[in-house]
């Protein structure tokens, strides 16, 4: 059983899940992948894990740099799981590129290099996006793509942290536009 649950942000409208404990899921409205992690019957319901994460997105978009996350079980396969755990790491008003982010999958597994490509897959289906910072991931070349719930999220995102996002660029083509 799945509950659901929604939060009105000023980029647009979220929708949250939960096992009843924690927090499975966090997407934009109408976002790639929308809903990926949910299976079977889902019931609309207000839970303590709702209303932690609501204030916790409540700070976030006042501007408050988020000392503590909600509380979140993040269904994956072990590699998908590790990229989020990396994720996790990058500081609130930074960004990580796809290359650096393989580095350190490399290095953590022991292997002389990792696929960027494959990191972008498990980025991209991120089930717990802003909380699990994947919007904080750019392109080595400068390029904004990668976002599952758009650009035009992604760019407020990084600028509501702060991030210049003059230096980037948005790609005439790509999987996230």
């Amino acid at each position: 059983m799945h509950y659901i649950n929604t939060y009105a942000s000023p980029l647009g409208g979220i929708t949250l899940a939960s096992d009843g404990e924690k927090l499975t899921g966090l997407w934009f409205d109408g976002q790639k992948y929308f809903g990926a992690a949910l299976g079977g019957e889902r019931r609309f319901r207000d839970l303590p894990i709702f209303e932690r994460t609501g204030r916790w997105l409540d700070g976030y978009f006042r501007g408050e740099i988020p000392d503590s996350i909600p509380p979140l079980s993040l269904a994956g396969s072990p590699f998908r799981r590790a990229v989020w755990e990396i994720l996790l790491e990058i500081p609130y008003g930074e960004v990580m590129t796809y290359g650096e982010i393989a580095r350190r999958m490399a290095l953590r597994k022991g292997l002389t290099s990792m696929s960027a490509q494959a990191v972008g897959g498990a980025v991209g289906h991120n089930p717990v996006s802003i909380i699990v910072p994947c919007h904080r991931v750019v392109g080595t070349n400068g390029s904004l793509t990668g976002y599952a719930g758009g650009i035009d999220k992604k760019i407020g995102l990084l600028a509501l942290e702060g991030v210049d996002t003059g230096r980037f660029f948005v790609p005439e083509k790509g999987t996230a536009l």
